[in-house]
This record gives structure tokens, sequence and C-alpha cells, in this order.
């Protein structure tokens, strides 16, 4: 199926389910000392491929395409929401993309249902971003938070980007539904929400790492228990093919595609030169898993198959 990029970024919700394939509940689990980090899936998405590609050239990217077997038409990435527990925190980092956004998404409740998780027993929600899949799945059917008893937690650009109301008008008519979508879900947790910066300790072993691009004020986090750590990457790092190959090039992705590659390619040097395993929102076969360097190229290897 072709589907234009303006089409998926202004009418995901719309998309028919005929060409949504079943929704997969690959999940991955890593040890960090005596906490476990969990990726849940929220099930997967269909867009198209220019969505990603097209700021890209084109020329050499046909190659690498044809190397790791991806199509240039449409793509389906799973969408992986990391649970970390340590036995005092029930942690989720981004909740979803609820029922609103495409048919084949929206199912982090039958995952967690998976886990022996309930609603009530996640302690904070951390966001890295504020884009639908990510964000969406904040509230219920009533309008209400879904996980009613956590504490939520974003980071201060994030949240001052989406909540102010001139965002709409300036993020481009493609993407102004995501923008209203964000300020609604958003509001609904004002008057409880944390906040904090990169660098920041926002819960005992889990630190705030900077690296916007995919959004203005997007974070990732590194999970961390004594020598044993995790970085939880969001979208910092989109995909497993050219992303890994040539993080240099820019992402349509990304709403600023040369600040992206710029962190994409600083986020690359730290995990390899830390030794960090990774868990990646969109990342295959649950998102867990190591990078290893080729090179000026990288390679995803899931701790998962």
């Amino acid at each position: 199926m072709s589907l234009s990029r303006r089409a998926f970024l202004s009418g995901c919700a719309a998309m028919p389910i005929f060409c949504m394939p079943l929704a997969r509940f690959a999940v991955a689990e890593t040890a960090i000392g005596d906490g476990t980090l969990t990726t849940l899936s929220d099930g997967h998405l269909t867009l198209p491929g220019s969505f990603i590609f097209e700021p890209m050239p084109q020329d050499d990217l046909a190659p690498l395409l044809s190397q790791t077997g991806i199509s240039k038409t449409t793509l389906t990435p799973d969408c992986n929401v990391s649970l970390y527990r340590d036995g005092t925190n029930t942690v989720l980092f981004d909740v979803g993309a609820g029922p609103d956004f495409q048919p084949s998404a929206g199912k982090l409740l039958d995952a967690l249902g998976k886990v022996d998780v309930a609603p009530e027993d996640v302690t904070h929600v951390v966001f890295t971003h504020g884009h639908p899949d990510h964000i969406w799945g904040l509230l219920d059917e009533f309008d209400d938070p879904l996980f009613y008893d956590a504490t939520y937690m974003i980071g201060r650009a994030e949240w001052d980007y989406w909540m102010n109301p001139e965002t709409v008008n300036t993020i481009g008519e493609a993407r102004a539904s995501m923008a209203v979508g964000a300020k609604r879900r958003l509001e609904a947790i004002e008057d409880a929400v944390e906040f904090f910066n990169g660098g920041d300790e926002v819960l005992p072993g889990i630190q705030a790492v900077s690296t916007p691009g995919h959004t203005p004020g997007h974070m990732s986090f590194e999970v961390r228990q004594g020598s044993e750590a995790a970085l939880v990457i969001g979208d910092a790092i989109g995909n497993h093919h050219v992303a890994f190959m040539r993080p240099e090039w820019p992402s349509g992705s990304d709403q600023d595609s040369d600040l992206g590659a710029k962190t994409r390619a600083a986020l690359f040097d730290r995990i390899v030169a830390d030794d960090l395993k990774i868990a990646g929102f969109h990342l295959p076969n649950g998102g867990i898993g190591h990078v290893e360097r080729n090179g000026a190229e990288f390679r995803f290897v899931p701790e998962a198959s």
C-alpha cells in the first residue's frame, strides 16, 4: 500500500485496519543489578517509508535498503514500552499510543497483563517525549489518567514545547494533530506532573540524558545499579537499519533532522564507550540489545531472537 507522508502524520487513526498485521507481543527482559528492565509490546505502526527516508540521499539509500531487506514503501516498526522494576518502584517509560492513533497499536494493557502488572501497580510514568505513539495512551475511555496511582514525570523543555499554545501553529500542518493531542493529554496531569532536566536523577538509579532533535526536549534515561546499566533511548535512535548504518543522515521522523543526527552520533559514541545495553522503542525483537561498531557503522544485536 502506498501512503503519503502527509497522510500518515495527519490521519493515522483513520487508516484502514485491513492493512494492519496482527499485533506482535514480543517481550524482552534484562537484569540490572537487583532490578529488571522489561520491554512490553504496544503493538506496531504502519507508516510510509518516506516518513523516515524522504530527506536521505536516495541513490545511496537504495543499496542499504536492499542489503537489509527493508521496504522503501511501507514500514511496520514495533512499539516497545520499557518497564523497570527494582522492588520499590514500578516505572513505565512512556504509555504507548492508546486506542486513537492506529488500530495496530495501543496494546500496552494487554502486554502488562502478561507480566502481571495492573495499572494501579505502576508507581511512576516517565516520558521520553510527546509524540502520539508514546503519550496518547495516557488517558482511559473517560479521559482520566489510566495509571491513576502513578507520579508523572517529563522533561521541562518537552512539557513547555507541547503546552505552548503556539506549537500547533508552528509545528507544520501535517503535525498539527500531534500537537493538539499531546496538549490535551498533558493538560489532564497538569496539576500532578513533576519536571526534570537533562542530567538529573529522576528516581534512584535513573538519570535523564538530554537527546533532542526527534523532539525539542526528547530525553533518554540511563538505568543503573552498580556496574550494570542500560539506556532507554526512546526515539533518539529510531530504527535498526539506516539509523545504525548511517547515523549522520537526517531522518524525516525527527522534528529537527540536523540536531537529531548530531544527537544520534553522540549517543552511539556513549553507548559503545560505556558498553551500555539499550532499550529502543522501535527496535526489533523486543528492543533490548547491544550495539556493535564496525568502522563508521553500527549494528543492533538483540538479546531476544
